[in-house]
């Protein structure tokens, strides 16, 4: 007969956590930046049915700086957290002007 299988659930919650997705540090500081930037330079992220990629690179760009100024980190890293929030909120500019 064979023997039961013992599972550690301290193991397999610690997996599980794991595997959520991570949420870059500055992500929400981020997102603030780029809301305020869209605001005050008035181009939007979502324009005529297109993303325009400029208004995302400018917004993304400023709040790199900021991220970089704040964090410490490098470009690379400032750039892949303000381009995640910039494509974030054009995406939501797109939902939004759909409803």
């Amino acid at each position: 007969m064979p023997l039961p299988r013992r599972i550690s659930w301290n193991a397999a919650l610690r997996d599980v956590r794991d595997d959520r997705t991570k949420i870059p540090a500055g992500l929400l500081t981020a997102k603030a930046s780029i809301n305020l930037t869209v605001r005050y330079d008035r181009r939007p992220l979502f324009v005529a049915g297109k993303f325009d990629r400029s208004a995302i690179m400018r917004a993304a760009a400023k709040a790199a700086h900021l991220h970089q100024a704040r964090f410490g980190c490098s470009w690379a890293d400032a750039m892949s957290v303000a381009l995640k929030a910039a494509w974030g909120a054009a995406k939501l500019a797109r939902h939004m002007a759909a409803h």
